[in-house]
């Protein structure tokens, strides 16, 4: 039997809770440690206590080893955090964005490779049927040439998920809606179509002025290096609850539009002399009870990782990737009316 992958979860609000439930899940990883200040007694997972520290610098003095860290704490921590594990000889997982800066996350690919270590951003949205499916699409080159492309990202974010106490809303340490809520979609936007040029920005802030330091809607539009012109639209201003997330294309020789709230529905292929697949059911999307996240596609990432390490297969989601992401949300931003 192949030896567990031994993990430890840094933070543990929604997203390290969701980290600690896809590690219980699967049997090639055990969970060793999980740290966050909140914790002061013993913590149980599955009905077995775990080992918990409130900083990660008592992690790192204590006798427990660990093969990965997952670092799921706010946006703003994750490059220190990601330095100061890497330096100590112990591979991360990074949640998205892996840094708020595209220079950051080039410094932690940089030190990753100087210390034979490597870093698994998380974009899971990857994983999912429609976009594995856009993907093999875009490889296959059946729609020719690309004309147009519009991604809608129209979320709801109340104040219930802002409040004064917490870290999200701020610039230092949530970064922006772009990095917090729909990274994903310019990930999977940067992953299909590549590269963007002639951008052209413009930001609005409806509903969340007396709760952010950053907009909460915005209008982008560009070019693509590889040819056509599309647009990136985003809110968090939608009343009660998310709306959708759809990528529209159209092209030489064909139309697709994958909407639903999450990019997880096909709701139109017209491709000449093709016939759409029937894909897989997308998982649903990750509820935290006043929220709703992206697509529960954690385990395909965790799987992904112990197929990498253990057989070499491909990575799927690089830090030179999330380093691409960061560098055009920096010229978005650029670029602003």
């Amino acid at each position: 039997m192949e030896k567990k992958v031994k993990i430890a979860i840094l933070g543990y609000g929604h997203i390290g809770k969701k980290h600690a439930e896809m590690v219980a899940q699967n049997q090639d990883y055990e969970l060793v440690a999980l740290i966050d200040p909140k914790f002061s007694m013993e913590v149980l997972i599955n009905k077995n206590p775990v080992f918990h520290f409130q900083q990660l610098e008592d992690f790192l003095k204590s006798n427990i080893s660990a093969d990965i860290v997952a670092v799921c704490t706010p946006n703003g921590l994750h490059f220190n955090q990601a330095k100061i594990l890497i330096n100590a000889g112990i591979n991360v997982i990074v949640e998205k964005p892996i840094a708020l800066k595209s220079d950051e996350a080039i410094e932690l690919e940089q030190l990753a490779l100087e210390k034979e270590l490597h870093i698994f951003p998380v974009m899971q949205n990857r994983f999912s049927p429609p976009a594995i499916w856009l993907k093999s699409l875009m490889e296959s080159k059946v729609l020719g040439n690309i004309f147009i492309v519009q991604i809608s990202c129209f979320w709801n974010r109340n104040d219930q998920y802002y409040t004064k106490e917490s870290w999200r809303g701020t610039k230092d340490l949530d970064g922006g809606t772009l990095f917090t809520q729909f990274s994903h979609y310019l990930d999977i936007m940067y992953w299909l179509f590549g590269e963007i040029t002639n951008i052209k920005s413009k930001f609005a802030d409806f509903n969340h002025a007396d709760l952010t330091e950053f907009e909460d809607s915005g209008i982008i539009t560009f070019d693509f290096d590889s040819g056509g012109m599309g647009s990136f639209t985003f809110s968090t201003s939608v009343w009660n609850e998310n709306l959708e997330s759809s990528l529209t294309i159209i092209a030489e020789n064909g139309s697709i539009k994958v909407g639903g709230q999450y990019m997880n529905h096909v709701e139109k292929c017209i491709i000449k002399d093709y016939i759409s697949p029937q894909l897989p059911e997308t998982n649903l999307a990750n509820d935290y009870g006043s929220f709703k996240g992206s697509a529960q596609n954690h385990q395909y990432l965790y799987q992904n990782i112990i197929d990498f390490l253990r057989d070499g297969k491909k990575v799927h989601t690089t830090t030179d990737n999330s380093a691409h992401v960061l560098r055009i949300i920096e010229n978005i931003y650029a670029q602003k009316n």
